[in-house]
């Protein structure tokens, strides 16, 4: 969505229910209408959900998710990307960022599954793929 989108989440999900319990958690860590990704995640790991279920409940609920925890939307004023590319990268970040990418681009579940294979941060991994070119896609909240 863009961001003359803004403030119409629901619309990306027509017919979608809300989920009592994910929308009182939802409630329990929101402030200011947003929600970061973070604790995004955590509500669906302790709810024993999708990432996915969480990011439509807070799309219909009409929050906002920021502080992506790969950087890429949802900081400072402007809600730019907290990332930069990094000057280098190494050649076995390299191999395992490329072997994961598909069609061009690398999925966010794919670049958290770098990050954990290669024991560094989700930041490092989207430091390393602005470097590359690649672009990050499928959110798993479903934000992008």
């Amino acid at each position: 969505m863009t961001h003359e989108d803004a403030g119409h989440y629901a619309a990306k999900h027509p017919g979608g229910e809300i989920d009592p319990t994910i929308a009182e958690a939802i409630a329990a860590k929101e402030k200011d209408g947003k929600i970061t990704c973070s604790a995004a995640h955590a509500i669906a790991e302790k709810h024993g959900c999708t990432p996915q279920t969480v990011g439509m409940t807070i799309d219909l609920l009409e929050k906002r998710i920021h502080k992506c925890q790969l950087g890429l939307f949802g900081y400072g004023d402007n809600k730019e990307k907290a990332i930069k590319a990094t000057s280098t990268v190494a050649e076995p970040l390299k191999h395992a960022i490329e072997k994961a990418v598909d069609n061009e681009r690398i999925s966010c579940a794919a670049a958290w599954t770098v990050a954990k294979e290669m024991n560094m941060s989700k930041l490092e991994i989207s430091s390393a793929c602005e470097a590359m070119g690649i672009k990050i896609t499928k959110c798993q909240l479903g934000a992008f």
